[in-house]
């Protein structure tokens, strides 16, 4: 039997693809003006009446200025974390196991594009994933978790990039920010954080 397989895009690049225009219809559909979003709404209604799709009138807004994709607000000028999920990540308490640890450090990955230097601050709750490690949540560990939820209640925001303007990289051993200038004020576009092996 053949398999159809459709790979998902990447979050980040869906989001990329998404900040930057003028309108939205919260439909899978956005537009550089609002006369292309409503030519894209119109090829979306028209396949949904051929396939006899019923849409969920709640979920659906049509051309707005800026919503929620994927626990992101989306807008022409940026892309920063939904307020709720980062009301839901302030009000999470201290993990006191592994799988709170896991569960913690899998809310915060989801949002790592917006935290300058994520490996470095995750490192000490890392440790306590790690093959055959005890769970010792101590102050190393708890300073990363408020530090961790500090980041993300000040809702940070990132710019989305501008294909006509070049892009700069800063990088070290294990972080890497890319962004651009406008005005001579550098926007930054994106995080990237790794944590290196020994090796």
């Amino acid at each position: 039997m053949h398999k159809d397989y459709f790979p998902l895009p990447f979050i980040n690049q869906i989001l990329d693809k998404l900040a930057g225009h003028e309108n939205y219809c919260f439909l899978d559909v956005f537009g550089s003006s609002y006369d292309n979003c409503l030519k894209n709404l119109e090829l979306v209604q028209a396949c949904c009446e051929d396939t006899n799709l019923v849409l969920n009138w709640e979920k659906c807004h049509f051309m707005v200025q800026e919503g929620i994709v994927l626990g992101h607000r989306v807008s022409k000028k940026e892309i920063e974390v939904e307020e709720a999920k980062v009301e839901a990540i302030e009000k999470l308490p201290p993990p006191i196991s592994i799988k709170g640890a896991h569960n913690f450090l899998g809310h915060t990955s989801f949002y790592r594009r917006f935290i300058k230097d994520f490996s470095k601050i995750t490192n000490p709750l890392c440790r306590l994933l790690e093959k055959d490690a005890t769970f010792k949540f101590d102050d190393a560990c708890l300073k990363a978790f408020e530090e961790l939820k500090l980041k993300l209640v000040y809702v940070p925001v990132i710019v989305a990039p501008n294909l006509s303007l070049p892009f700069e990289l800063m990088c070290d051993a294990i972080d890497i920010v890319i962004g651009q200038r406008n005005n001579k004020v550098f926007n930054s576009i994106y995080y990237t954080s790794n944590t290196l092996t020994d090796a």
